[in-house]
């Protein structure tokens, strides 16, 4: 099958488009998934660059992507602290359909169209988490095997591509949100706005009831706005100065960096932060004596929730939130693919057609 291998850490040099890697056999309790679309993510990215090491600690630039990060240890450079294995297939978004299934999985899944819950945890979901694309082979390629119990039924009239816009952002949204018990009347600040998760939080939390606020560049904050946030500021605005102290019940940041302590400064007494992604930086300031003072809450959220991506899917098929398609490229340009990820010229899911 054709499919493009991760050799190693460091540039784009270490992607390789192949057509003769073998097509995967699914085993007991899995299926075997004809890949429709695979949606690009930071997390590919960041992988390849070993930018999970701790020994990295600048965000995510288009520069050290095209490159590779000069020092990074590559010991600890999995989402999960252990060194991946090579050579991997990438990519922890799919949407596709069911073309075989192995034992104990019931024939009649065969053709089911299916999306892909990114976080395996086991044969029943209760299993230690693995991270499609990263601990074990992904979408980047023409067939991917996965966990039966993770291979979702979806039944709506979007494209593969639309649908591969969703798995891993609106999961990470999501589970943020649920973290957070976000509920009805409350109001939250989503940071990255424009991005995949962001964007995907600023609709979740609008379908909540929420009062959403969103920061993002100012060429994009229309196209917030029309997602649902009441309010955008600029990346480099004063939080503080634009809402006030203590005004914010829930804080959902994909940024991190040095506007951190700030976001804590306009969060209420008891209020929420939840974070899945730090790409303005990894290490930040923080005053214990505002955490514990504030009686604040703060969630690292990776691993998803359960009942998240099943109610995700829902809301996809009662058209209760809208895919963001920036662009889709075939599976061979996955170097063009990333690189207009970067950019960040348009809003919404760049995607890669096996």
């Amino acid at each position: 099958m054709k499919a493009v291998l991760l050799k190693g850490h460091g540039g784009f040099e270490q992607l390789e488009y192949r057509d003769d890697v073998p097509v995967p056999v699914p085993r007991a309790g899995e299926v075997l998934v004809r890949v429709g679309a695979a949606g690009v993510n930071n997390t590919d990215i960041n992988t390849r660059t070993a930018w999970y090491s701790r020994s990295v600690t600048e965000g995510t630039t288009a520069k050290a992507a095209a490159a590779g990060i000069a020092g990074a240890r590559s010991e600890d450079a999995g989402w999960n602290g252990s060194p991946p294995a090579f050579p991997r297939i990438q990519g922890a978004d799919a949407c596709g359909r069911i073309v075989a299934v192995g034992d104990g999985v019931a024939s009649k899944r065969i053709g089911e169209r299916v999306l892909v819950e990114p976080v395996f945890r086991g044969a029943d979901g209760s299993g230690p988490a693995i991270y499609f694309g990263s601990e074990c082979d992904g979408a980047f390629a023409e067939f991917a095997r996965v966990p039966a119990y993770h291979a979702h039924p979806v039944e709506c009239g979007l494209t593969d591509a639309e649908l591969a816009s969703f798995p891993c952002a609106y999961s990470a949204a999501e589970n943020m949100l649920t973290r957070l018990k976000l509920g009805p009347g409350e109001t939250v600040l989503v940071t990255g706005a424009s991005g995949g998760v962001g964007s995907a939080a600023v609709q979740l939390a609008k379908r909540r009831g929420a009062q959403v606020l969103a920061v993002a560049s100012p060429s994009k904050s229309a196209a917030v706005a029309s997602l649902g946030a009441a309010r955008v500021i600029a990346p480099d605005a004063d939080p503080v100065k634009e809402f006030g102290r203590e005004r914010i019940d829930a804080i959902v940041d994909v940024v991190g960096g040095g506007r951190f302590p700030a976001l804590l400064e306009v969060l209420r007494r008891g209020g929420g932060y939840a974070v899945a992604g730090a790409i303005a930086g990894p290490v930040v300031e923080l005053d214990l004596r505002t955490l514990y003072l504030k009686d604040l809450r703060l969630l690292g959220c990776t691993v998803l929730e359960p009942g998240v991506f099943s109610r995700l899917v829902q809301y996809i098929e009662r058209s209760e939130i809208k895919p963001l398609l920036a662009g889709e490229h075939p599976l061979a340009a996955i170097v063009q693919a990333q690189q207009e990820f970067l950019a960040k010229g348009r809003m919404g899911k760049i995607v890669l057609l096996p």
